[in-house]
């Protein structure tokens, strides 16, 4: 029973901060932008967020919270339900075994490994896309994708950088 309790009492909001910029991060990933075909290229920011929080503080970003932020990326994006879920789930799941490798390193290092994460998650879609299309689908769309997903990396990890700081309590 005490362990129930002190379980209970463990809980509360500032938990939740990472699931919510997930979802804001997934959300700026679909925004409308006025520019030719930028649904096909636009960056992947909830990938970056799941990099982010899986290094920095995986027990605050679970599974269930990143599958959920997944579900709200597919249900705003109108691909494939389950394929944003799976995308951020298989990266999760990369990453947190490597973590330590990660943590308290110099920035260009991070993002070196989310440049690789990055290329296979794009290239895990792009051949979905081309499974399901049955032809090949332009490879430029894809490698443009995965530039502007590395170069917005920087921002969004800053952005969750301040964020952790002011909300989320230290390890």
């Amino acid at each position: 029973m005490r362990a129930m309790v002190a379980r209970r009492s463990e809980w509360s909001p500032v938990r939740l901060v990472p699931t919510v910029t997930l979802v804001i991060l997934a959300v700026l990933t679909v925004l409308p932008l006025h520019v030719p075909d930028y649904a096909s290229v636009a960056p992947l920011l909830a990938l970056a967020g799941v990099y982010y929080w899986t290094i920095y503080r995986p027990d605050f970003a679970p599974p269930l919270a990143v599958f959920a932020c997944g579900i709200v990326l597919d249900l705003l994006d109108g691909g494939p339900l389950g394929v944003g879920a799976l995308l951020l789930l298989l990266a999760r799941a990369a990453v947190l075994p490597q973590r330590r490798f990660f943590v308290n390193r110099l920035f260009p290092f991070v993002w070196m490994g989310f440049t690789m994460i990055a290329a296979g998650a794009i290239l895990f879609l792009w051949l979905l896309g081309s499974g399901i299309e049955g032809a090949w689908l332009d490879l430029r769309a894809a490698m443009l994708q995965w530039v502007l997903t590395v170069a917005t990396f920087p921002a969004v990890a800053y952005f969750l950088m301040r964020v952790q700081r002011a909300c989320v309590p230290p390890e």
